[in-house]
């Protein structure tokens, strides 16, 4: 199949839409909710740098949106042990497979719905916990230089604590954005850029951006208790 066949241009459609509404609602999730579709018509390396470039497309809108709750010692926390981490995900890059990527995306998805549908039973944090922060964006540096999910332990992380909807996305989207930025470059740097996943970026932008803002409508809406449902 090939990658401007009406086939391969729905599906990278589809999983745009997808995925910028819930980057656009959540401050992340581009990748989790997208390279299902995307499998199915790029190869893993591709439909990864897909997820990158649009991710950033979807979390510089989503850091416009929260620009005046930006905590930038609490966002280094994160970021600064994220950088440390990409190059371990860039190592790991060069095993990627289509098995191994849908393995990895349906773990952190089982991951991820489940500990929201357990989170009434969670205390919430009320102290911060540095250590722990600068653990969760090394992971997360490591996730994002291997499969653009940057944003999955810190988003599960961040609802753990006692933070509103805006702390929230305050932390996650300019996290996501500094973090999958240097990713970006070094898949440039190792030439995984190439024409296919530029054609691609062209078919999914105008579905990103309009579901990015869609979500970002929605966000915007939603009180206190509806975002942590």
């Amino acid at each position: 199949m090939t990658l401007m066949s009406v086939d391969a241009i729905i599906f990278i459609c589809i999983g745009a839409t997808f995925g910028g509404l819930v980057n656009g609602l959540a401050g992340f999730g581009t990748g989790l909710f997208a390279l299902g579709w995307w499998l199915v018509v790029l190869p893993p390396t591709s439909a990864v740098a897909l997820v990158v470039v649009l991710s950033l497309v979807s979390g510089v809108q989503g850091v416009f949106a929260v620009r005046h709750a930006l905590n930038w010692p609490r966002v280094a926390r994160f970021v600064i042990p994220a950088l440390v981490g990409l190059p371990f995900g860039f190592a790991m890059l060069a095993h990627l497979n289509a098995g191994m990527l849908k393995l990895l995306v349906g773990v952190m998805l089982a991951m991820f719905g489940g500990f929201f549908i357990a989170k009434p039973s969670f205390n919430r944090l009320q102290k911060e916990h540095k250590l722990a922060d600068s653990a969760v964006g090394f992971i997360g540096g490591v996730l994002g230089a291997l499969a653009g999910l940057s944003g999955a332990l810190p988003t599960i992380w961040s609802a753990l604590h006692n933070w509103s909807k805006t702390e929230q996305r305050a932390v996650l989207q300019p996290f996501n954005v500094l973090t999958l930025s240097v990713v970006l470059l070094g898949y440039g740097w190792w030439g995984l850029l190439d024409h296919a996943v530029w054609l691609a970026v062209v078919i999914a932008l105008p579905s990103s951006i309009l579901s990015a803002q869609l979500g970002i409508f929605i966000f915007r809406r939603l009180s206190e208790s509806q975002f942590r449902q």
